[in-house]
């Protein structure tokens, strides 16, 4: 992973530090993109322990179509919660736009054209639903009510690609990229989700492939013991993943199936989360 250590120092180094929608401020650039070889190892980065728990389970209520954060906390799952209203609802985030858009299922309908159409160019699944967006000017409790997703979808799209040789490579665009806290975690959730779609599709996987509008670090993540902490560490050996079982539909995956060999992660790095 020390294409992630030099996305960092990237940042600090050839950043500008400006104003954000949060109040926070950020340093940011703009226009990036990471590759990684899916066949050399999971992109899981290890120089700080990422909570594997919230990435699947995430990912999983993703796939289920859900927008209430009720399944998360039952799995002790909480990096949502912020944006939830009283009654846990978020309005219509991923789940909805991925399972829902329209009376569309883009996943199952991703699915479906892997396997009967696999060089098409049209295995796109997008959250960027301009009608569901919400006002930035309302906070994002008001904007559930209002029928409008609490958060913009930060990774907004994302297309799949199959090689000749039966390779399954994914490609994301991020808009907003929290480099510290939320890019480790999307890494991992696509890189995730590339490995469970070949599974389903008899592929194998290939690249993934991550691509940045605003990449940024919270000002108040530029600290000794935040970011500069990060990169002193080494990135060590990437896991593997074992996937223990297949089931019907991709949307039927369960957390115990999926096993990480060989992570051996530094310790985990707390830092406050901009709302």
């Amino acid at each position: 992973m020390q294409f992630y250590q030099d996305l960092l120092r990237d940042v600090l180094e050839n950043g500008e530090d400006r104003q954000d929608r949060t109040g926070i401020g950020v340093r940011s650039v703009f226009g990036r993109q990471l590759r990684f070889d899916l066949r050399e190892g999971f992109p899981l980065v290890t120089t700080k322990k990422i909570h594997l728990s919230s990435v699947v389970h995430e990912l999983l209520w993703f796939l289920r179509g859900d927008t209430n954060v009720q399944y998360l906390k039952e799995h002790k799952v909480r990096i949502w919660d912020e944006w939830a209203d009283e009654k846990g609802d978020l309005g219509p985030v991923y789940g909805q736009q991925w399972r829902h858009w329209a009376g569309v299922d883009q996943i199952q309908q991703l699915v479906v054209n892997l396997v009967k159409h696999p060089f098409s160019r049209r295995h796109v699944v997008s959250a960027w639903n301009v009608a569901d967006l919400p006002d930035e000017a309302h906070s994002p409790q008001q904007n559930v009510r209002l029928g409008k997703m609490a958060l913009a979808p930060c990774h907004c799209l994302f297309q799949f690609y199959v090689s000749k040789d039966g390779e399954l490579s994914c490609q994301l665009y991020q808009r907003s990229a929290d480099l510290f806290l939320g890019v480790p975690f999307n890494i991992a959730s696509y890189a995730l989700l590339t490995h469970m779609l070949a599974a389903q599709t008899g592929l194998r996987v290939g690249d993934f492939v991550h691509t940045f509008g605003d990449v940024h670090l919270y000002h108040n993540h530029l600290t000794d013991d935040i970011v500069y902490e990060q990169l002193r560490r080494q990135p060590r050996a990437l896991p593997q993943l074992h996937i223990k079982r297949q089931p019907e539909s991709i949307v039927d995956y369960q957390f115990d199936d999926f096993e990480w060999r060989g992570y051996d992660p530094y310790p985990a790095i707390r830092a406050p989360i901009a709302i």
